[in-house]
């Protein structure tokens, strides 16, 4: 399958203006150590409270006639639920999506406030079901992250990087689960600034994307694996295959940050720069605050993917 390219990219930032919110790249002067500074790109400010949004319309506005009147499924522990959710119905579409039963009740609500119809299922069953809708009723299946439309979608996280960045930014964090906003953002920043490096950050409780990185083959992770982790938007026990190609293609490097690092950098993220995170929204901020010596940069921008967490969560992590 061929790569994303800057045309696409293109087409993507033009599809969703006006319903995705062009976050802005915030300076972090509590940031900085030594020669060493940090930009935030916060995508826990979109209208769903992740950028998740980018791509999910980005797929739903390009469906023909006769695939809206068919409508969507998806499946997803909580962002790509509400984006869909939400790009469903701004355009009038029928919208089910199938969710495991370990999501935060928090996007559960979201989801079905936003007039779609939700599934709850165990973990291991919320691949096997959406399937079975499509062969049962016809519904077009919007894929979390394997997907073109999806990845240039969030591709257009890595053109605005690119367009607002300063002249000396030299590495750009994001974080990896399907590897959708990960592929697709280094493949906007390297056809735009191919001297930024791109780092993929993700928990070493479901490194399944390092390991598929570095080996060049597909990992699969067991799932009751991935679950362990407190950034549950990461727990995917894959990444796709078409932002695997994206990724051996553009991406530099690859970390992995412990749930502590994730646990802290919420705090901190709270504390000093003013936003919400959720775990999963944390973890490249935490490569800059914990994993200095494995990125070799002076002039960072890492992505808040999300913001959506409990309060209650929120509450104990600030009180740690």
């Amino acid at each position: 399958m061929a790569l994303v390219g800057l045309e696409e990219l293109r087409a993507a930032q033009r599809r969703i203006s006006g319903v995705a919110v062009r976050t802005p790249l915030l300076p972090c002067p509590w940031a900085a150590e030594g020669s060493r500074a940090l930009w935030l790109k916060p995508e826990n400010l979109q209208p769903t409270g992740a950028f998740k949004i980018r791509g999910a319309y980005n797929r739903l506005a390009a469906l023909t006639d006769s695939e809206r009147a068919r409508g969507v499924v998806a499946q997803s522990s909580g962002n790509h639920a509400q984006a869909v959710a939400y790009a469903a119905r701004l355009l009038g579409l029928k919208a089910v999506i199938v969710m495991p039963d370990t999501s935060p009740a928090m996007k559960v609500a979201n989801t079905r406030a936003f007039g779609s119809e939700v599934i709850l299922v165990p973990p291991a069953e919320r691949d096997i079901l959406p399937a079975e809708l499509v062969e049962k009723h016809g519904y077009v299946w919007v894929p979390p992250f394997d997907d073109p439309y999806i990845i240039a979608g969030q591709g257009t996280v890595g053109l605005e990087i690119g367009e607002d960045a300063p002249d000396e930014l030299d590495t750009v964090l994001v974080p990896c689960s399907g590897g959708g906003l990960l592929g697709g953002t280094a493949a906007a920043l390297k056809l735009t600034c191919p001297g930024v490096r791109v780092i993929g950050v993700e928990p070493e409780l479901a490194a399944d994307a390092q390991e598929s990185f570095r080996t060049g083959r597909r990992a699969v992770w067991p799932i009751a694996d991935t679950q362990r982790t407190l950034a549950d938007g990461l727990r995917t026990p894959a990444v796709g295959v078409l932002p695997l190609e994206h990724m051996q293609a553009y991406v530099d490097d690859m970390v992995t940050v412990t749930e502590q690092e994730i646990r802290d950098t919420v705090a901190v993220l709270a504390r000093r720069g003013r936003l919400v995170a959720e775990p999963s929204g944390a973890v490249a901020a935490a490569a800059y605050f914990h994993h200095a010596d494995e990125l070799d940069g002076r002039v960072f921008a890492a992505v808040v993917t999300g913001g959506n967490l409990e309060p209650a969560l929120l509450a104990e992590l600030l009180a740690q």
